[in-house]
């Protein structure tokens, strides 16, 4: 090797050790509980709950439903899906809370008004809540407490708190989508006149609150249009979710008060969210804006606890659910990467991220052609996709020089003794996807809807209970359902109309979209060793196994780990939007040395960059040298964590 390329690898080698020593957030140490999310008051509630003598599935719910009220990148509306380490069976279970499409909803609808795929906002972009059902299953199988103690935060974020500035925000930037929706617009934009001229939304210098006449107005306006969204700081309040909320809470005591026991109560306000009064009034709020939902819809839909799946990786077990997320692509880029000496490539060097691009390139072709949801037909080949052979006839496609942009699917059922259904499909299958009906990206950056949604919850406590959450949906804009406060879902735009986009994930009635969503983890000599999960739409399964590798690979601790520059691939089919891919383009973090961005470029990737490319990424690591608890929440966003 001459001495210069030897030395520009020592440079990147030694790069991150060196800048890893000052991580801009430091590590949390926990002995008995941890708890970390997307805001700094949903970490509280977690911690208030632990001190009320909740464990980790209680700590999580009572997150999630705060996340939920402040608008978290999600609602009430969203869906959620879990996966929990339960130390007395010892084994990790699946929780599935994942909505379904309604009754109506078929690639005809969607072609009859104009859409090659279902919307990415509005209410044809609902499916079914999910995240009030998840919460409430997964607290009465494995928690401690009472609903009511769990939601009593939330209940107090609900009738008002002082909104912090992502969120105000966002509602200001999208107050003309949430004008159009008048029960969103009752919530998020308490300060819109109704009827108000749109000239007169003017604030004179000063901050006074009231608008300027159009006569006496200043021929350049000193200020933008009048703020509607509340400010940053401003206590927010939102009466009808606190009402929907004490409703919960009053259905679990009215069944105590009949004697019945603390799971019996719980799935009692579960019936009346999907049910009863507050089923009644989301349907008829859902509809009367132009939504497709039905009572029997809400009625038929349940949660379900799951067998997830997994690889072993240098002898630890990762775990995820199974293919109605994209988790199972995670396993699969491991099972290629399995083979291939990471740690001398150097971390981020052009060979490892050539390396790794190609190998998640493969796994995430996979996904789009195979993934979709298992409890209808067609069955997937989920046995195939996770064999250690296939991934080893797959990492043979790998190529060291540089990208190969026309990498596609290949075909798992060889190695599960099946037969593909799809051949001719596979045959022609594109790597770019279907044609552009909206604009999602251009060359100065990546398709925004490509990180879109989503929070993470992980909590932990001295018994031995993990949990590791990824809920989304309903983010803001979202549709209110009527009076009930609850923002609906948007994942309906993750279905596909047409078999050639993807034949085990075509919309129909009743089927469950395959989601980004995808909490992790992994096992150590069968003891929990990380918890991990991240927001951020199709980048979350890249930047998780970029951070696993970081821990297992190079060392890193849990903080280090995520807050270490990762970089994105374009080269695979986006869940949002127009569901286009782009072969060889990537993000790059700004830290990358010029010679790795000169080496890239000669192996045929084009690159676009940002400051922080992290996540943000949550997790907790388990040192049983010590008997302690590692936690660790990146520099990206709010997300934030307390332990004890």
């Amino acid at each position: 090797m001459p001495i210069r390329s030897a030395l520009a690898l020592l440079l990147v080698v030694l790069a991150f050790p060196s800048a890893a020593q000052r991580t801009q957030k430091p590590p949390l140490h926990a002995r008995k509980w941890m708890a970390i999310t997307g805001k700094p008051l949903a970490a509280t509630a977690g911690a208030m709950t632990f001190q009320k003598g909740g464990n980790a599935v209680d700590a999580a719910a009572a997150m999630l439903a705060a996340t939920c009220t402040m608008w978290d990148t999600l609602s009430w509306g969203g869906e959620t899906q879990a996966l929990l380490y339960d130390p007395r069976a010892k084994k990790v279970v699946g929780l599935n809370a994942l909505g379904v499409a309604p009754t109506g909803a078929t690639p005809e609808f969607f072609r009859s008004k104009g859409m090659s795929v279902p919307p990415e906002f509005g209410p044809l972009a609902a499916v079914t809540p999910g995240t009030p059902g998840g919460l409430m299953v997964m607290l009465a199988e494995y928690g401690k407490l009472s609903l009511a103690d769990v939601l009593d935060p939330a209940l107090q974020l609900a009738d008002g708190y002082p909104i912090e500035r992502q969120a105000a925000d966002a509602m200001e930037r999208e107050k003309k989508r949430i004008a159009g929706w008048p029960y969103s617009a009752a919530v998020m934009l308490p300060h819109r006149k109704a009827g108000e001229p749109e000239e007169l939304l003017v604030r004179p210098s000063g901050g006074a609150a009231g608008p300027t006449p159009a006569h006496d107005r200043p021929a350049a306006p000193l200020e933008a249009p009048r703020r509607e969204a509340p400010e940053p700081g401003e206590m927010f309040r939102q009466k009808d979710l606190a009402e929907t909320l004490r409703k919960l809470i009053a259905a679990e005591r009215e069944a105590l008060g009949k004697g019945k026991s603390r799971k019996e109560a719980i799935h009692a306000a579960y019936d009346r969210f999907y049910k009863g009064d507050i089923a009644k009034e989301l349907v008829r709020g859902t509809r009367e804006q132009g939504g497709l939902l039905t009572l029997e819809d809400l009625a038929r839909w349940s949660v379900r606890i799951e067998e997830p799946v997994s690889t072993s990786y240098k002898g630890i077990d990762v775990y995820k659910l199974t293919v109605w997320t994209q988790g199972p692509a995670l396993l699969q880029a491991l099972n290629i990467l399995e083979g291939f000496d990471l740690k001398a490539m150097g971390f981020n060097s052009a060979r490892y991220v050539n390396t790794l691009n190609q190998a998640m390139a493969l796994a995430f072709a996979d996904r789009d052609f195979y993934y979709g949801d298992p409890y209808v037909p067609p069955v997937e080949p989920v046995k195939g996709l996770l064999s250690k052979d296939y991934a080893k006839e797959r990492a043979k496609l790998v190529r060291a020089d540089r990208n190969d942009p026309a990498i596609g699917p290949g075909d798992p059922f060889a190695f599960e003794g099946g037969k593909n259904p799809f051949p001719e499909l596979l045959g022609k299958w594109s790597t770019r996807g279907p044609a552009p009906t909206v604009k999602t990206a251009s060359a100065e950056g990546p398709n925004p809807a490509f990180y879109s949604g989503t929070t993470s919850i992980e909590a932990a406590d001295e018994e031995g209970w993990v949990v590791s959450v990824t809920p989304s949906g309903g983010w803001i804009p979202a549709v209110v359902a009527g009076r009930t406060g609850v923002g609906l879902s948007q994942r309906m735009q993750s279905f596909v109309t047409d078999p050639a986009d993807g034949p085990f994930n075509v919309v129909a009635p009743g089927q469950r979209p395959r989601v980004t969503l995808t909490p992790t983890l992994a096992l150590k000599d069968g003891k929990p060793f990380l918890a991990f999960a991240v927001q951020g739409g199709d980048s979350q399964d890249q930047n998780l196994l970029q951070f696993f590798l970081n821990v297992v690979e190079f060392g890193m601790t849990v903080q280090e780990a995520t807050e270490a520059p990762n970089f994105n691939t374009f080269q695979l089919r986006s869940s949002f939007g127009d569901h286009r891919s782009e072969p060889g383009k990537l993000l790059l973090n700004e830290a990358t040395p010029p010679w790795v961005r000169s080496e890239l470029r000669r192996m045929g990737y084009t690159m676009t960059y940002e400051e922080r490319t992290s996540g943000p990424i949550n997790a907790i690591l388990f040192d049983r040298v010590h008997g302690t608890m590692w936690g660790g929440s990146s520099n990206h966003g709010e997300d934030y964590g307390i332990g004890w």
